[in-house]
């Protein structure tokens, strides 16, 4: 094995809504632009808005530390018809209080401080759509676990699962790719968009056993030596 970095995902002129202050703005703008997407900036959450009412964007990339942001959804703004997939960039190590106008569909976080790599890794993913798996009117199920996509919240059952933005990513992807043993690179690729540690893996996938599994039949499972996998356990044969 070689010490070679991955290469960063690319694009194919997807049109990428960029909203965000001057510094972050420039910097994704012309990463987005090299990486092979068609870019336009917004400097507020009310122009993105009115942008996307306007334009159709394959994706929105959004910073949610903003000053605007957090009152948009109190204010009379223009009706938004098509609803693009969004990146958030948070400060929040929460799934909670997303704005919900700019987009009902497919959402997914990024902590500040962002790599731009993790930017890309995640953008990849929210351009490619859910998986095929069976949906409820949500999101994604597997008998009593539900993803819901549009609200970024998980439940058991009845039961609320109070997740961590990697968590969440690391739920959808065992959740869309159901009884398929996803590998320790695999894994990191998604949630963190670069490869990391076994300790870091194996103690994220054991938080989210601890929240998904606690009080209901184990469906999060190890495959020693070759990663992980969800589903009933009688379905591994």
């Amino acid at each position: 094995m070689t010490g070679e970095r991955p290469a960063l995902a690319r694009g194919s002129g997807q049109h990428v809504l960029v909203v965000g202050g001057p510094e972050v703005a420039e910097l994704l703008s012309v990463t987005l632009e090299l990486a092979g997407y068609r870019t336009s900036v917004a400097g507020t959450g009310t122009e993105a808005l009115t942008r996307a009412a306007e334009h159709r964007y394959d994706l929105v990339v959004l910073d949610t530390t903003l000053p605007d942001v957090p009152g948009l959804g109190g204010r009379r703004l223009p009706p938004v018809t098509h609803r693009p997939p969004v990146l958030f960039l948070t400060a929040d190590d929460s799934l909670d209080s997303l704005l919900p106008e700019l987009g009902l569909g497919e959402r997914d976080y990024v902590t500040k401080p962002f790599r731009v790599a993790e930017v890309l890794a995640r953008m990849q993913v929210l351009l490619r759509g859910p998986g095929p798996v069976r949906h409820h009117e949500g999101g994604p199920r597997y008998g009593d676990l539900v993803l819901d996509g549009a609200r970024c919240q998980a439940r058991r059952g009845t039961l609320s699962l109070d997740l961590t933005p990697a968590e969440y990513r690391l739920l959808r992807q065992l959740l869309v790719n159901a009884h398929r043993v996803l590998s320790k690179d695999q894994i990191s690729r998604y949630v963190w968009g670069d490869l990391r540690g076994d300790n870091a893996i194996e103690q994220l996938v054991s938080r989210l056993r601890r929240k998904v599994d606690r009080d209901a039949p184990a469906l999060i499972h190890t495959r020693r030596g070759f990663g992980y996998w969800l589903g009933r356990a009688e379905a591994e044969a």
